[in-house]
């Protein structure tokens, strides 16, 4: 063999490794991410009821206004409500409501945010208990993501992991787990995850990031070497194979 047959040889050699390698490490990368089955933002909601029967005089909001706290949402009357209010039953006023001696309530936003899921008109008449709205509260945007993952995985999640959210735009934004919770069916955990990012804001990306938007959120688990995520296909294959 002559001693360019020998370099050629090697050369071949070190392109066959450095590819092996290179695949190696991408596989190892892939198996340490996994993409949500399911993910969406959410919100701190906090809703707007009453617990007496009554007729809506005035709805002073609509879907999708932002209102401070305290600010009047609905005018209710009802002569369930001015019963207890003379027998002292009822205070006439608190964080969520201001009630008047002839049985008229208002009710307030106890926080600040965005009116949602109003469901009642003016004129319409509301049970006791029945929520009127709800209102997202400012600043308070997180993501729940929904995973599917085997009980080896599950234990690669650490809180404060790295997670990539894709909103439907295309734009990526960072955010960290802050919450995991499982439950386990036949060696698989549905996997819950909490995620939050400090880019999260009301209204942001031209009103995508708001309660109920869809993004897919990719989660960054522990890395336990370079061979593992190798190691973890070649045991997965085999148990499947039944070996």
């Amino acid at each position: 063999m002559t001693w360019r047959s020998r370099l050629r040889l090697i050369s071949g050699l070190v392109v066959v490794l450095g590819i092996v390698a290179v695949l190696t490490l991408v596989f190892t990368q892939r198996q340490s991410q996994v993409a949500s089955d399911s993910a969406s933002i959410e919100a701190e909601r906090f809703p707007i009821g009453i617990d007496y029967g009554g007729t809506v005089v005035e709805r002073l909001v609509d879907e999708g206004d932002l209102v401070a706290q305290g600010d009047p949402l609905f005018v209710v009357l009802s002569t369930s409500l001015q019963a207890d209010l003379a027998d002292g039953l009822l205070k006439p006023e608190t964080i969520a409501y201001a009630v008047t001696a002839d049985g008229t309530i208002t009710l307030t936003a106890a926080v600040a945010g965005t009116v949602r899921d109003v469901t009642t008109e003016r004129g319409s008449f509301v049970q006791a208990g029945q929520v009127l709205a709800t209102v997202d509260r400012a600043g308070s945007l997180f993501v729940t993501a929904e995973y599917e993952l085997t009980s080896r995985d599950y234990g690669r999640i650490e809180n404060g992991a790295e997670v990539t959210l894709l909103l439907p735009d295309d734009q990526r934004i960072a955010g960290t787990v802050t919450s995991v919770q499982v439950s386990t069916s036949e060696g698989i955990a549905q996997t819950v995850v909490l995620v939050h990012s400090d880019e999260l804001s009301d209204g942001g990306h031209n009103g995508l990031m708001a309660r109920g938007t869809p993004v897919t959120a990719t989660l960054q688990l522990r890395n336990d070497g370079v061979l593992a995520g190798v190691s973890d296909g070649l045991f997965d294959f085999f148990r499947k194979i039944g070996v």
